[in-house]
């Protein structure tokens, strides 16, 4: 090999002359994308005397009926209607907050702002997306809550993740628009769930099998670089040293890995999911309980601490069948209060929402908490919400805010009611909840008040 011939290869044609696979060359030229939770030398032991915290929030669309879905009560002495019947089990560990309510004015439909601004808590920007006989909006001004608390715990090495959050969805549309988004990571800066749940376990185990792959492929490079030492001058033994310490980097990096996996309780092997599930309407209480499984199973392996569960989208049209119900659900959701028989599928469809969130909530509640003590519930809070208060108004007053768990501290067992208060308040409590202590979020506006009372 000429001196010549080697300043014309780079790194990756290098790897590629020596056999390496074009699959794994991506990963060999740059471990970081390998997306490793973190540095085991900087963060390697999470959280030393202070325990996990995580933030699951869960959406459905379309408002609810008031009358079957908020407790008359006030205080710890409250009853489950039958919308929310399912969370009897965990009615000591439930919050339920009546009268928040997203007071966020400006462009776009009821249905938009009810999405766009319900984790940001700010305004719309004027865009092309026309919905209803409002004015025509695009993406939120703003970061969302989840991704505002996300990139607080990804700035300290001991709450840092591999992910720092993760967006679940179930029958989200692929098309990117107001209606269908609910999570930024900034102004314009919409992020898309991922619907189809093969493709998530891609995305939180594939590069674990890309490592595999790599520590088998770097013993026959070591074999390989030797051979090509023998024939080259000196000159070029000095450059092919270069890519043979490159080479023992990777493997340092891997090491590093996979002692940084054990340590945190990462070594798990990856969940095997059912074949054949169509990500489709009728698969829609299948692709449910897999994308909770999964969303457990990565919280778990401390993936991340942040997530959100997202099913259809704001104005979403799914049909029911498995609850005996053939109309879609947006469709139903304007029919007037005297079709008692709506009214009735309406409470139905809730219901099961209501049944999917007991699951999950379940399952945190017999997963014990990795290396400590109690359960995954203990140190989580699921919130599950919906971008409007009732689907045939398109009112954003007394939007759903579900809370169950223990992750943030707060007195459970409760129904509170609230005099219309702004949701940018319950949002900041979020956020001081998990220790970042945002003085405003969104529209400063709506935040003169300061953070949600009455939660500790």
């Amino acid at each position: 090999m000429t001196r010549s011939l080697i300043d014309s290869v780079n790194r990756r044609q290098f790897l590629r002359n020596l056999g390496v696979s074009a699959a794994a060359l991506p990963f060999l030229m740059g471990l970081p994308s390998l997306g490793f939770a973190a540095d085991p030398g900087t963060g390697g032991t999470k959280g030393k005397g202070k325990r996990k915290q995580r933030l699951i929030v869960m959406f459905s669309p379309n408002g609810v009926v008031p009358k079957t879905f908020w407790p008359d009560q006030e205080g710890a002495d409250f009853a489950l209607k039958e919308s929310l019947a399912p969370l009897e089990p965990f009615k000591k560990r439930m919050l339920s907050l009546y009268g928040v309510c997203n007071k966020i004015n400006g462009d776009g439909d009821g249905h938009m702002r009810g999405i766009g601004c319900l984790l940001t808590g700010i305004e719309l920007f004027p865009g092309n997306i026309q919905g209803g006989s409002d004015t025509p909006a695009g993406w939120s001004k703003g970061i969302s809550i989840d991704q505002e608390i996300a990139k607080f715990l990804q700035a300290k090495p001991e709450t840092r993740t591999r992910f720092g959050s993760l967006e679940f969805g179930v029958q989200v549309p692929e098309r990117a628009d107001t209606w269908t988004r609910m999570s930024y990571a900034g102004p314009n800066q919409p992020l898309a769930p991922i619907s189809d749940p093969y493709q998530m376990l891609n995305k939180l185990y594939g590069q674990k099998k890309d490592q595999e792959t790599l520590r088998s492929i770097l013993d026959d490079v070591h074999a390989d670089l030797k051979k090509v030492s023998a024939s080259i001058s000196a000159e070029d033994r000095r450059l092919l040293d270069q890519h043979a310490t490159f080479v023992r980097d990777t493997e340092k990096q891997l090491a590093d890995s996979a002692a940084f996996d054990a340590k945190s309780g990462n070594a798990h092997q990856p969940p095997t999911l059912p074949t054949g599930v169509r990500n489709d309407n009728d698969r829609m209480p299948e692709l449910s309980r897999l994308q909770i499984d999964l969303m457990i199973d990565s919280m778990q392996a401390d993936f991340a601490r942040v997530a959100t569960l997202q099913y259809t989208q704001s104005v979403g049209g799914a049909k029911m069948k498995w609850l005996g119900i053939n109309e879609g659900h947006h469709h139903l959701s304007h029919e007037p209060d005297e079709k008692q028989d709506v009214q009735d599928q309406l409470t139905k469809i809730n219901k099961w929402y209501a049944e999917e969130l007991a699951y999950l909530v379940k399952k945190l509640q017999n997963t014990p908490e990795p290396g400590s003590k109690g359960s995954m519930l203990d140190n989580t809070l699921v919130v599950w919400t919906n971008e409007l208060g009732k689907g045939n108004s398109h009112t954003r007053d007394n939007i759903p805010f579900i809370c169950l768990g223990g992750g943030l501290d707060w007195k459970m067992g409760r129904s509170l009611k609230y005099k219309k208060v702004p949701h940018n308040r319950l949002l900041m409590a979020l956020a001081h909840g998990l220790g970042h202590r945002l003085e405003t979020f969104g529209n400063p506006e709506m935040c003169k008040d300061g953070v949600l009372d009455g939660l500790v």
